[in-house]
């Protein structure tokens, strides 16, 4: 039986794409210390997810978890890794 929801999701290998290993592996995902550092929040996804997503898609998923990061109270804020882009390129008129 295919495994599906919360279970699939327990027991994926979820891995930080916003700090990657010198060798270009991935670092597990989380942080021990809660402080705002260098590193800044970390991207975390599934482990087939980042061997999948290209170094541009990468890049452009942590800017935006980082830009955002400050939420509510100072909470992070989730973010898509992958971007959904419109039909035709063209931007909305407001």
């Amino acid at each position: 039986m295919a495994k599906t929801g919360l279970s699939k999701w327990f027991e994926q290998k979820w891995v930080n794409i916003g700090a990657p290993k010198k060798n270009g592996k991935f670092q597990s995902c989380g942080r021990a210390k809660a402080k705002k550092g260098k590193k800044g929040y970390p991207k975390c996804v599934p482990l087939s997810k980042a061997n999948s997503m290209t170094k541009a898609q990468i890049k452009s998923a942590v800017r935006r978890k980082r830009s955002k990061a400050q939420g509510v109270k100072g909470k992070p804020t989730n973010v898509r890794t992958m971007v959904r882009r419109r039909k035709g390129g063209k931007k909305k008129k407001t």
